[in-house]
């Protein structure tokens, strides 16, 4: 029996989902969509086989095809990610936080010293969080040692060091960053996270950790399908360990793929089994498997820099609007507007721009002094618009929409937010902009 008639009340919540994923301009930069054929995948029969172990060396008999599937998946791998000959892959880990904590068991001890990026400047929890609720980070500092609230479990089981970007540039100091590892020294050395806009030098940071004799890791979540197309550098061969997650740049269904010489795989695949999972999820492997497939195409190429190419034009186009770009532009897929000069924040203009057709999502920006729960930034990105055809013509449409929402929203800033709320989707134009969305969607519907 289908699920229409199985259960009419899931149903009916899936089909709102997709109508308002049709609808709307899904423009968080962590988001994508997948093919028909990466959800086919994802749903089909591999959800049912459970295979605690790896490739020839399952604990569970009948695994022969699974043994296939993730063979696959992990040459496919090799080949889009260039690996060296002396490289090997796990795919095995459910998500990006599954995966660098088990990077993590494996390479460190408790106790030991991780060194990653600042939090509120665009890194990311499973890097090592924590903060203290009495007072406030201070901003000239540029180095911050976390505090007595463990937000992340890295922070409850390693000791944390976070660099910051540069006050002024809001870029990496890679100075900064050597001063402060060759004060700690880490065991381990972090780059990535959820909301840097520029490029990251792999080569440099490799230098500082080997000076500090530290090993390297490159959390490339974000950017892994720009990195597999060659339109940002690439750290594979550079770092120790790459890790990623597969559904953002690079369109591959949900899950996450680690990669390293393979003699510290052979410690994270112990870390993935039996230290932190189970069986892993074949299904998700699956869907991973269809979509490096595809980003192998010629047409993924041209996808990603198109990613790219819309980024900077939108970019642009919002500088022209007045908006303080973080960094004052991209080099990836997103984009992150410090909003302090604009009359509104983060909680406010994201749910103003819902409301209009378009979604982004509130953020931290370098520097920050207010509370994530409503922080100063707004953080947008172009995979998604990207993916449904979109061009620098409707990268300009489309910020000049965010630029009057933003016009529009702050006049109701001094409103509880249920209220603000109300005046937003009560008002004229704003309703007028979100019928101009939803023609624009329609224009470039996501294609199975």
């Amino acid at each position: 029996m289908k699920l229409k008639q199985s259960d009419p009340q899931v149903f009916k919540i899936i089909k709102k989902e997709e109508r308002r994923q049709q609808s709307k301009l899904s423009m968080i930069p962590s988001e994508n969509f997948f093919s028909i054929a990466v959800r086919e995948a994802v749903g089909s029969v591999f959800m049912h086989k459970y295979a605690e172990g790896n490739i020839n060396a399952r604990y569970y008999e009948g695994n022969q095809h699974v043994d296939e599937l993730e063979s696959l998946a992990i040459n496919r791998i090799k080949k889009l990610f260039k690996l060296p000959g002396d490289w090997d892959v796990n795919v095995q880990a459910l998500a990006g936080s599954n995966a660098n904590l088990s990077v993590y068991l494996a390479v460190l001890s408790p106790g030991d010293t991780m060194m990653g990026m600042y939090l509120p400047d665009g890194g990311h929890l499973s890097h090592g969080w924590s903060y203290d609720t009495d007072k406030k980070p201070d901003p000239d500092n540029p180095v911050y040692l976390g505090g007595k609230k463990k937000v992340n479990i890295t922070s409850k089981i390693f000791k944390t060091v976070q660099y910051k970007t540069n006050p002024e540039t809001q870029v990496f100091d890679y100075k900064e960053i050597e001063k402060i590892a060759n004060k700690y020294k880490p065991n381990l050395i972090i780059t990535g996270g959820t909301a840097y806009p520029r490029e990251i030098d792999y080569k440099r940071m490799k230098t500082i950790a080997k000076k500090v004799g530290a090993l390297y890791m490159a959390d490339i979540a974000h950017e892994a399908g720009l990195i597999a197309a060659g339109v940002n550098r690439s750290p594979v061969g550079i770092a120790d360990i790459v890790t990623m997650t597969t559904h953002k740049t690079l369109r591959s269904g949900r899950g996450a793929i680690i990669l390293a010489h393979k003699d510290i795989i052979k410690k994270i695949n112990r870390a993935v089994l039996p230290g932190l999972q189970g069986g892993p999820f074949n299904n998700n492997i699956a869907g991973i498997t269809v979509g490096i497939g595809e980003a192998l195409k010629p047409s993924f190429k041209m996808y990603a820099k198109q990613v790219v190419k819309n980024a900077k034009y939108m970019a642009g186009e919002l500088k022209k609007y007045g908006f303080e770009l973080v960094s004052g532009g991209t080099d990836k897929h997103l984009i992150l507007i410090n909003l302090t000069g604009k009359g509104i924040f983060g909680k406010y203009l994201a749910r103003a721009l819902d409301i209009a057709g378009i979604v982004a999502n509130m953020n931290t920006i370098p520097g920050e002094q207010r509370s994530p729960a409503d922080p100063s930034g707004l953080r947008l990105g172009t995979p998604t618009l990207t993916t449904r055809g979109m061009k620098e013509k409707e990268m300009k449409i489309i910020a000049g929409w965010i630029a009057e929402v933003t016009e529009i929203a702050k006049k109701y800033t001094q409103l509880d937010f249920e209220k603000f709320q109300q005046k937003v989707k009560n008002d004229g134009r704003i309703k007028e902009i979100c019928r101009g969305v939803i023609s624009l969607c329609r224009h470039f519907p996501f294609k199975d």
